[in-house]
């Protein structure tokens, strides 16, 4: 797909890995609209890279029906979907208080919750994007349209305190080959990207010996990931036109231990 003026959703990309692809995108020429909560950010962000920022709440269908009809009113129906929109919860499936030894369970809100913005949230755009693309005429080899999912190594190597993230991501990973599936005879991709400890800004904000120590866990590079490698994977995967119900993991080789 070539990427010159061609419009581009990118959900979370306000900060972190959302930022990061779409001022890679943009800087490839591609309009871009800025799905997220934080409306100062995303506003400046979208400023700085051209593109249009739409606030949104990826769990309210109002919000997301919302934003898809100012983006698309800006710069046309999407052919890129990256979906980068999402949160980080830590809780076991249960535990015994410290303090009194009384047994606690898991807040059924908080799993609820997890899985609502990271997988129905991700579903929704990519099903509500996917429909747009289908409008679409063709490109190259019958191409209509690109969705970039983002998932997690907890996918398959949930932590301690991970159950509700980690059954959230797996399921991103799961509908992959199945939405790959279903669009494909109308032309449009989908794939996923498995990300392992990147310095995103909720990392970046620790202290620089804890940072150092989750590097020094990653076979090669020892390092934290970087925002700016997932923005190049993401566009790898749009670009590269035979790459289609993939999931990549991005992770130096890491396999994460149970703690």
């Amino acid at each position: 797909m070539k990427l010159s003026n061609i419009p581009a959703v990118v959900t979370g990309g306000a900060s972190g890995l959302g930022e990061a692809t779409a001022r890679t995108l943009a800087a490839a020429g591609v309009k871009v609209a800025i799905f997220d909560l934080n409306a100062e950010r995303g506003e400046t962000v979208a400023a700085e890279i051209g593109g249009t920022f739409c606030a949104v709440d990826v769990t309210d269908e109002v919000s997301l029906d919302a934003a898809f009809a100012k983006a698309r009113a800006a710069h046309g129906q999407e052919r890129v979907l990256v979906n980068c929109a999402g949160i980080a919860t830590g809780e076991k499936t249960a535990s015994r208080d410290k303090e009194t030894g009384a047994t606690v369970a898991h807040r059924i809100a908080t799993f609820a919750r997890t899985v609502n913005i990271n997988l129905i949230g991700t579903f929704a755009c990519t099903a509500k994007s996917a429909a747009g693309m289908l409008t679409l005429d063709p490109l190259e080899d019958g191409e209509r349209g690109v969705i970039i999912n983002t998932a997690s190594v907890a996918a398959e190597e949930g932590q301690i305190g991970q159950v509700a993230y980690a059954a959230s991501k797996a399921g991103v990973k799961g509908m992959t080959l199945p939405i790959a599936r279903d669009l494909m005879g109308e032309g449009v991709r989908c794939n996923v990207i498995l990300p392992g400890i990147l310095g995103t800004p909720m990392l970046m904000g620790l202290p620089q010996n804890v940072q150092d120590s989750l590097g020094a866990t990653v076979p090669f590079p020892k390092r934290l990931g970087r925002p700016q490698e997932y923005a190049d994977t993401a566009l790898f995967l749009i670009t590269n036109g035979y790459m289609n119900g993939a999931s990549v993991r991005l992770d130096g080789a890491l396999r994460m231990a149970p703690r």
